[in-house]
């Protein structure tokens, strides 16, 4: 597996955050109230604010779902992988990273080391050394 492979649920996550705000922000102008400032007449027009931005948000919500089914899947390869690495702290250093998504400072500090680059390089040479996980060519 590749640090690119490794990275996916990562990026996939970021994806379902940026999903989540946008329908927050659909959201919120559906529903906001705007007040009148001037004393000219208005124009009346029926429009359904919220009904507007219904379909929009359906739709997000809909592509969120599919998001947070790619996240669970991606997750659960990502645990396979990793739960059949054979030394303890590679297994948690790898999981801490691509996992939890801590930095190498954190990882560090969560192993038992001051320098986070420790972590950093014990990872590197793993992914440079091992067959199921090598090197992205």
């Amino acid at each position: 597996m590749t640090k690119r492979e490794l990275s996916q649920l990562r990026h996939l996550k970021f994806e379902a955050r940026e999903l989540i705000d946008r329908i927050k922000e659909l959201e919120s102008t559906a529903t906001s109230v705007s007040l009148r400032t001037n004393c000219l007449p208005r124009v009346q027009t029926v429009s359904d604010k919220v009904g507007g931005y219904a379909a929009k948000i359906v739709d997000l919500k809909k592509e969120l779902d599919k998001k947070l089914c790619q996240i669970y899947r991606e997750y659960v390869r990502l645990n396979r992988h990793i739960a059949n690495i054979e030394d303890s702290q590679m297994r948690a250093i790898l999981a801490l990273r691509y996992i939890k998504g801590f930095t190498w400072q954190k990882i560090a500090y969560m192993i038992g080391e001051s320098d986070e680059q420790y972590p950093r390089k014990k990872h590197n040479a793993f992914l440079e050394n091992s067959s199921e996980f090598g090197a992205e060519k």
